[in-house]
């Protein structure tokens, strides 16, 4: 592997790392750039692996373009296969797992991603459970899912409900399973909490909310009321955790994610974050719109104009068929109550605060269809 002289580095290949490559191309054309991935460099979709049943998409179809691809289209290096395994800030060079030579860096992006958090019940050592986040994790699990088998999914957040639908969409028997007592339980309120439960519901997926996995053994979990459900596949989807430990060992800034300024800066001036690793003045944000206005922002930045970040609300979709559901998250901690209107799976609710001002939403039903237009009254994010 030759070592840079100058240039930069982007650490990730995903959404984040090749959405900052495509921008800062358009910037700039000249300046070396170098994606470092611990994967196959393949560019795709990740919220697409939550709806590829629905889609009619195989692990093939589910890839846009490979990284020899993406390294034609934008010129850049792409070195696949290679896992990040040190910064070394004062020299401005990092370490990979497998390479005799450090690859020195100019300016370092850190767009490194996010881990599925640990699940650890009794058992959970000897029955797999399975996580998707990413393109070989999800290529992994499909591969070993018994057509039409049982499925048991642990986590009824936006992403176990997305899986839970399509799932059962393509002929699956899929068990959910949450703690929470309605499914997208820091999204939505009740009310709008329990029309998702009941469409889940009237799509096939059965439902043990308010219930919590206590034991797993071979094709069998025991939940806290002592219910069996008997599984051919465990998934968990009880959300993510920012990859931070690098950024420690290295001495950089962490709290929740790695933490950046309004520019994307950590606390070394070289050193960029962006993606659901990254912490900015909201906190992560893992989702895809937020990533996108990152990486323009951050891409001026390395160009040579200052940029800050800038959020306007952004409402997010939840790619669930059995009922349409948008929500723009008010900002966490606000006090404030829900404000709910509508009759059966058509709902509206805002999130006012004490002053009675709308700070966030939630929609089901038809009133999906309203979220652009109550997006563009929403405060800023940032």
């Amino acid at each position: 592997m030759t070592a840079l002289a100058e240039g930069v580095v982007i650490v990730g290949s995903g959404l984040g790392g090749y959405s900052l490559a495509r921008e800062f191309r358009k910037l700039d054309r000249e300046t070396p750039v170098t994606v470092v991935t611990a994967d196959g460099g393949e560019s795709y979709s990740k919220p697409m692996l939550s709806n590829a049943f629905a889609q009619g998409k195989s692990i093939a179809a589910l890839v846009m373009k490979t990284a020899e691809q993406m390294a034609a289209e934008l010129n850049i290096t792409v070195l696949t296969r290679h896992r990040l395994t040190g910064i070394d800030r004062d020299h401005k060079r990092i370490t990979l797992e497998g390479a005799t030579t450090a690859l020195s860096y100019d300016k370092l992006v850190l767009a490194i991603g996010a881990d599925p958090r640990d699940y650890k019940v009794e058992g959970s050592d000897v029955v797999p459970v399975r996580t998707v986040n990413d393109l070989d994790g999800y290529a992994a699990w499909r591969d070993a899912l018994p057509q039409g088998g049982k499925v048991l999914l642990i986590g009824a957040g936006l992403i176990g409900a997305e899986f839970a639908n399509d799932l059962v969409g393509a002929g699956y028997a899929v068990t959910l399973v949450d703690p929470a007592p309605w499914p997208l339980g820091r999204l939505l309120p009740e009310a709008l909490g329990k029309a998702m439960a009941e469409a889940l519901t009237a799509a096939g997926i059965t439902l043990h909310l308010s219930r919590s996995v206590t034991k797993l053994e071979p094709g069998v979990a025991t939940l806290d009321d002592g219910t069996q459900v008997a599984f051919d596949q465990a998934l968990s989807a009880i959300g993510l955790i920012p990859r931070t430990k690098l950024a420690v060992d290295a001495g950089i800034t962490v709290d929740k994610g790695v933490v950046v300024d309004k520019q994307l800066r950590t606390n070394d001036p070289a050193i960029f974050a962006v993606g659901d690793c990254a912490q900015t003045a909201v906190g992560p944000l893992p989702f895809v719109l937020p990533l996108m206005a990152q990486a323009r922002a951050l891409a001026a930045n390395l160009a040579g104009t200052p940029t800050d970040l800038k959020l306007p609300a952004m409402p997010v979709v939840v790619k669930t068929p059995c009922l349409p559901v948008a929500v723009c998250p008010p900002p966490f901690g606000l006090a404030g109550s829900w404000s709910v209107e509508g009759e059966g799976r058509d709902l509206r609710a805002l999130y006012l605060d004490q002053d009675g001002k709308p700070q966030g939403f939630a929609l089901t039903g038809t009133k999906a269809a309203e979220r652009q237009t109550l997006g563009k009254t929403m405060p800023d994010m940032l």
